[in-house]
């Protein structure tokens, strides 16, 4: 089996406090559906970061790059339990990782009250997000205003 690396020059900017891909031609990369051709997420930036953060770090701990999270948190200088936390993430629904993504988190809740803990079935977690016992999606909670 033979693997093939493909490498594409692309910049990345800051422009007006967000990050901008740019591509080898010079122009910004447009993200599907964003007229300004900004790759950009409407997620709570702290909570976006922690589920990349967790994603990646689960990765490597299935590519066998560190034995332990043990490991992996003393390659990150980051306290054991806190990668812990971070990688519980990881067993969020898909539908409400999505969510957080675009925005549409319930009640916009803090980083915080992920890293407190959550259930480990998906539909406890729908329920436990959405609040006060309803079934109601996580797409459709209306947001905290205010």
């Amino acid at each position: 089996m033979s693997s093939v690396t493909v490498v594409v020059p692309l910049t990345i900017r800051r422009r007006g406090g967000r990050k901008q891909i740019i591509g080898p031609d010079g122009a910004p990369v447009r993200a599907s559906g964003d007229a300004a051709g900004v790759a950009t997420t409407r997620g709570d930036p702290a909570l976006v970061k922690a589920l990349a953060r967790a994603f990646r770090w689960r990765r490597m701990l299935e590519e066998g790059r560190y034995g332990s999270i043990r490991e992996l948190a003393a390659a990150e200088r980051m306290e054991r339990t806190l990668v812990t936390r971070t990688l519980s993430l990881t067993l969020l629904a898909p539908d409400i990782v999505e969510a957080i993504l675009d925005g549409r988190e319930p009640l916009a809740p803090p980083i915080a009250s992920f890293r407190r803990g959550f259930p480990d079935a998906w539909e406890a977690q729908r329920l436990a997000l959405a609040g006060a016992g309803t079934a109601a999606p996580v797409g459709h909670v209306p947001r905290r205003r205010g």
